[in-house]
């Protein structure tokens, strides 16, 4: 009887993490390995010391560090020059607008949340990302309006 109930547990379970694609998690988890790690733009401080890198691939994913817009102007002329740095970003590390699969979006003021959705929009296709939008407390750093990372694959 045990062994029975047992034996049915192993099933579901089996069943159930095949379904939702976690029966794969001891293989493809730990294939990536630290040695793909490619760094673009490497950003230094004033001791030359290396401080973030502007773009890294690790495997077949790039992360692009944050953009900001540092010249005077509204919201819509920071979006968008943001949106392009981070396109050049993204097709000199070999991927494109596209193929970006998650956007973090910081606002100094969350009022301007509509018109920087306005230049936004459209600018990754047909399939746009998941996206996370949040108003920065004491504004974005360099006194942008507006700074956007991002997480693509290859």
């Amino acid at each position: 009887m045990k062994n029975k109930r047992r034996s049915t547990l192993k099933r579901m379970f089996a069943s159930v993490t095949t379904f939702f694609g976690v029966s794969a998690l001891g293989t493809q988890a730990v294939q990536a390995s630290p040695s793909t790690k490619k760094v673009f733009n490497v950003h230094k401080d004033e001791q030359d010391v290396p401080l973030f890198s502007g773009s890294v691939v690790h495997g077949n994913t790039v992360y692009i560090a944050g953009k900001g817009a540092h010249f005077e102007g509204d919201i819509k002329a920071h979006t968008d020059h943001v949106l392009k740095e981070l396109e050049k970003e993204l097709e000199k590390a070999g991927s494109s607008m596209e193929k970006v699969l998650k956007v973090n979006v910081y606002l100094h003021d969350i009022h301007d949340y509509k018109a920087m959705n306005e230049v936004y929009k459209g600018r990754f296709g047909p399939n746009p990302p998941i996206r996370t939008t949040v108003a920065v407390f004491g504004g974005v750093p360099g006194n942008s309006l507006v700074e956007i990372d991002c997480i693509a694959s290859l």
